[in-house]
């Protein structure tokens, strides 16, 4: 048995007009949301042994603050607004038991819902708004097996219903 989380970055910030997309940083409720889900994963046991992040700041504030500790990570050029069969392609790569890939809509949105079988019953999920997290279970040999359809969701929360 595999496990997938699958993070959409928290929300970033527009108050640059000057910075590049790639370098856009997270807001204060970005921050927050983050340190929210980070409690929220910690709390269910939810936790990665190996993390696949888009190269962009933005994920990667959004890998700090959850503060998961040391996993080993690889900050993957080819998640910036990557689109579903393309982070297909790099979760058949992974070689960790529970693996945590962090992206961006629309591309996230779309991966998530071509690999499960069934949809998680909650009203965001079609959505997958900033820090959408789902959690997922997958049978077969690995990673390199996983394909469209074959993911159980186990869990779904956004950060609003953990942000007060």
């Amino acid at each position: 048995m595999t496990r997938l989380i699958l993070i959409r970055h928290a929300k970033s910030s527009w108050d640059d007009p000057e910075a590049a997309d790639h370098d856009r940083r997270l807001n204060a409720r970005g921050r927050r949301s983050a340190e929210a889900l980070g409690h929220w994963l910690r709390s269910r046991g939810y936790l990665p042994d190996q993390v696949l992040c888009s190269s962009a700041t933005r994920t990667r504030e959004t890998l700090e603050m959850l503060g998961l500790g040391e996993v080993p990570t690889q900050f993957v050029p080819a998640l910036y607004h990557a689109e579903a069969q393309a982070m297909l392609a790099e979760l058949r790569k992974a070689t960790g038991q529970t693996v945590m890939m962090l992206g961006h809509n629309p591309g996230i949105a779309e991966f998530a819902a071509r690999l499960l079988a069934a949809p998680p019953r909650h009203a965001e999920f079609a959505h997958y708004p900033t820090g959408a997290t789902l959690v997922a279970d997958f049978g077969g040999e690995g990673w390199a097996s996983a394909d469209w359809g074959t993911g159980a969701a186990l869990d779904f929360v956004v950060p609003r219903e953990l942000v007060a």
